[in-house]
């Protein structure tokens, strides 16, 4: 069964990947815009700071835990939170159901090349997935409009955004209602790592929650932003007190 835990704050949806497909496929089925977002403890700490993205997190229609720390964090709490649900891999049950159901997708963000490079990956891996539309994450002020009303005509199930965090909730939250999409996700790296130009931890390091370790490895330059996860650690334990 479904329930929400808080983490510093921020609603996490306690959920499986398996319940997370489920529920999404039936917010595909309503007539209803719907956001989703994927919670790591660098995005609650953001949160922390940015009332925006607060009350985005506050009235999203899902928010699954993405991110190691979010579990711990919740556990911690004495929360019960059934599992990680990580952005990427939740990318790709969805394409994986889109691929056999038909549901229409709209790969929106990430640099140059990326999402088209992403397409023709997803199309290989997943046969008969219907990747409708691509367009990259470089626009101004200026082609918005252009970007969704090009977005209402193409009429996707699933559109998924990789504009980065905080960037791509504000700009779904700003625009859901024009846009009316089903299913709006801000999936951050995933299609830079599908198109082969980032690349995940290996499994390991994945199920030793080091993923965060791997990518300051890869990037030092990440260092700063990496602070926030021992701010998140020591914020949860002073909160409990």
């Amino acid at each position: 069964m479904q329930s929400k835990v808080y983490v510093l704050g921020v609603p996490i949806d306690s959920i499986t990947m398996e319940a997370a497909v489920k529920k999404i496929e039936t917010f595909i089925q309503g007539s209803q815009p719907h956001l989703i977002a994927t919670a790591n403890a660098e995005m609650v700490m953001m949160a922390q700071q940015d009332d925006d993205l607060a009350a985005i997190l506050n009235s999203a229609s899902l928010v699954v835990p993405d991110g190691a720390g979010v579990v711990w964090a919740a556990r911690y709490q004495g929360n019960h939170v059934q599992e990680r649900v990580a952005g990427f891999d939740l990318t790709q049950n969805l394409l994986a159901e889109a691929s056999k159901k038909g549901y229409r997708i709209y790969l929106f963000g990430a640099g140059p090349g990326i999402a088209e490079k992403a397409k023709q990956i997803a199309e290989k891996l997943y046969p008969g997935v219907n990747i409708i539309k691509t367009r990259d994450g470089f626009f101004s002020a200026d082609d918005e409009n252009e970007i969704i009303e090009d977005i209402c005509k193409s009429h996707p199930d699933i559109l998924l955004v990789a504009l980065g965090v905080p960037k791509q909730e504000k700009w779904l939250a700003r625009n859901l209602s024009r846009l009316q999409v089903p299913v709006a996700i801000g999936v951050g790296g995933t299609l830079d790592v599908m198109a082969g130009a980032a690349k995940r931890a290996p499994l390991w390091m994945q199920q030793a929650n080091l993923e965060w370790l791997y990518r300051l490895l890869r990037q030092p330059q990440r260092a700063i932003r990496m602070l926030a996860l021992p701010r998140f650690v020591l914020k949860v334990i002073m909160d409990k007190k």
